[in-house]
This record gives structure tokens, sequence and C-alpha cells, in this order.
């Protein structure tokens, strides 16, 4: 199993918005891509108006990945309105191969 993380900063006030938003697209389109095998996303507040979003994927494998991501798995996936939430991001995101798994 492949595990894909990927972080952004958005205004605290807007990081509700920023959730649900995500939840339409970006966790939408994991959930239609055959392969995944679910995702999380975590806020924090930094304490000084931003807030960090993070997003974690799990996948079967990297061709899985490259279903949802296109050929460059090492790109970050962004959407339509992106730019009038994020005020920081990283183009590029990171994966891991899962080791262990406790449930």
């Amino acid at each position: 199993m492949i595990a894909r993380m990927w972080r952004g900063w958005v205004r605290t006030e807007r990081a509700g918005e920023y959730v649900a938003y995500i939840e339409r697209t970006g966790l939408a389109g994991y959930r239609e891509t055959p392969g995944n095998r679910g995702a999380e996303m975590w806020v924090r507040d930094l304490g000084d108006g931003r807030s960090e979003v993070t997003t974690l994927s799990w996948w079967d494998s990297l061709d899985d990945i490259r279903g949802f991501a296109g050929d460059d798995i090492s790109v970050a996936v962004f959407y339509a309105e992106d730019d009038e939430f994020l005020v920081d991001r990283e183009t590029t995101v990171t994966h891991h191969e899962v080791a262990r798994q406790i449930r």
C-alpha cells in the first residue's frame, strides 16, 4: 500500500469552507479512482491567521495513483477554486510505502 500526502495553507477563517470544497473535489476524486483505499484531511490552526491542511490518501499501487494524478505522480493536483482559498501550497506530494498498519 502507498500513502500519498499533500499540504496547503488557508486563512483560518476560511478553513471550514476549504474543507467542504476539498470534500467535493479532491476527496471525491480519490473515491472515484480505482485502487484508492481511503483518505483523511487534517486541519491545524497555526495561531497566526493561517491553518495548515493536510490530505493523506492510501492507494493499492503507484499505477493506481497515476489514475488520479496523471503520469507524474509527484505533482500535486489542483482544482479551479484552489487559488481563491490557498495562501500557500506544496506543488509536489510525497509518497510512502506503508510498512505497518494497525487497526
